[in-house]
């Protein structure tokens, strides 16, 4: 703490009051040892003190005294007892504490402000974050899009709606060389609670049907492009609901979508 600010810090008035404890005294009598500022500074207080005692306790000498009470016949009259004078220093040693205090509880409070601000900025800062993840998912998500989209190699399979819900709709995106699939699962219904849509690869003759994923997530999507496993034959592919975690065998009853190669 620099000289002037330790000087108005009111503990040097409390020091001269006598109203710090021997730690206290011991280290403003070792500051006002090593620094000529903070001795001159006691030494006016002390001075203060004594020119404010003095104002209101005037001197008389015996002899005056013995006089007046001649003058007022008091030899034998009745002692007056006089209320003690009130000690001046006291409360204004008071004072200096509780400015000391109320300072102190300014500088918490500015404390408990910057604290606050911080961890508001900290919150912000990680909602920022998350924000920017999410945007940074959304265009990959899009990106991926595009790319199936324009990929001139892909053979678009258009799926039409069945009995069970005939305004449904949905897209197969299948690369023969890669054996890759995307569905645009853009024209389904969301599903049931409880309920996934699952893509199968068919073979119409027999009519064997194969898995080749579950639409997850269906609701979380907004792209609504989905990729499912690899297939390297398929004559059509049809798409059903299914309980959660899907089937071995399609329920043709809950057959949304259908489209051939």
């Amino acid at each position: 703490m620099e000289t002037k600010e330790y000087i108005e810090s009111g503990v040097l008035e409390l020091y001269v009051y006598g109203l710090l404890n021997e730690t206290e005294n011991e280290e403003v009598a070792l500051m006002a040892k090593n620094n000529a500022e903070i001795d001159a500074e006691i030494v006016a207080i002390e001075k203060a003190i004594v020119a404010l005692s003095s104002s209101f306790s005037p001197f008389h000498s015996v002899a005056n005294y013995e006089k007046i009470k001649v003058k007022l016949e008091l030899k034998h009259s009745k002692i007056i007892e006089l209320e003690p004078k009130k000690n001046w220093s006291q409360y204004v040693g008071w004072a200096a504490a509780v400015l000391l205090l109320v300072g102190i509880g300014y500088q918490y409070n500015q404390m408990e402000m910057s604290t606050n601000q911080v961890a508001n900025a900290n919150v912000e800062k990680v909602k920022l974050e998350k924000d920017l993840k999410n945007l940074e998912l959304k265009n990959k998500a899009s990106e991926t899009s595009l790319a199936v989209f324009r990929d001139v190699k892909n053979i678009v399979v258009a799926l039409g709606g069945q009995t069970v819900a005939p305004e449904s709709s949905a897209k197969v995106y299948w690369n023969k060389d890669t054996k890759v699939v995307y569905i645009d699962a853009a024209g389904l219904p969301e599903p049931p609670e409880g309920m996934v849509y699952q893509v199968w690869a068919l073979k119409l003759n027999p009519l064997t049907p194969t898995s080749i994923g579950l639409l997850d997530n269906f609701d979380s999507n907004d792209q609504k492009l989905f990729a499912v496993n690899n297939t390297d034959q398929a004559e059509a592919f049809g798409i059903t609901l299914e309980p959660a975690g899907g089937s071995l065998t399609p329920t043709m009853e809950k057959l949304y979508t259908l489209g051939k190669v």
